[in-house]
């Protein structure tokens, strides 16, 4: 059999209605193509459903009917339309990847327009404690991280925020282990905006004061 008919019987191979001398000469090409040997794998739901359909195959039908070649030749031709169908979809993505990467660096020079997230850190000399916060102005308020470190605990604490009006708004609280310095990391945010802020105070749940943080 020459190489293109060994090719033509990928279909044949999957289905299971090669004779046992062709079939083990199919295996034989298999081991030096890896196309066909990918067209097997992809026959692997089909012949299933046709395991499955067997099984249920009224008496009327002759139980060693075998698909004709018109069943073998749609089958053929289903796969191909699938396997390039797969390939159009890895261009598309493809595609998509590229057209991000190219427009990766103009967003980023859009979004380096707006107004850049500010910190500002202090500590005091009384308590010791070391805080940093930083804040970014959204369409909302600001949105801001703060970083604490007391090793005074145990004891809770919370951040305020005081408005130029004087208004004074606790945004986030936190508890302090016994004698734990490492950094405390939390999030908050205030309908103030930045430039509505006169400073940040951190403070005990007590009302002790701690460190205060101003705007430059």
């Amino acid at each position: 059999m020459r190489s293109l008919e060994r090719h033509r019987d990928v279909g044949a191979y999957a289905l299971g209605v090669l004779d046992e001398a062709e079939a083990f000469r199919f295996e034989d090409h298999l081991m030096e193509c890896p196309s066909c040997a990918a067209e097997v794998t992809e026959f692997g739901p089909t012949t299933r459903q046709l395991m499955l359909y067997r099984r249920s195959t009224p008496r009327l039908v002759h139980p060693l009917a075998k698909p004709g070649p018109a069943m073998l030749d749609r089958l053929l031709s289903e796969v191909t339309v699938r396997r390039r169908a797969s390939r159009r979809k890895m261009l598309f993505a493809l595609a998509a990847s590229v057209v991000f990467a190219v427009s990766a660096p103009a967003v980023a020079i859009v979004a380096g327009g707006e107004d850049e997230p500010v910190s500002i850190a202090a500590t005091d000399e009384r308590s010791g404690v070391w805080a940093q916060i930083t804040t970014e102005d959204k369409d909302w308020g600001s949105h801001m991280e703060l970083k604490v470190k007391d090793g005074a605990g145990p004891r809770d604490c919370h951040l305020v925020v005081v408005g130029r009006d004087g208004s004074e708004h606790t945004v986030t609280s936190w508890s302090v282990r016994r004698h734990d310095a490492r950094p405390n990391t939390m999030l908050a945010g205030t309908a103030l905006h930045p430039d509505e802020i006169s400073h940040y105070e951190v403070r005990t749940a007590d009302g002790e004061h701690l460190v205060t943080l101003e705007p430059s």
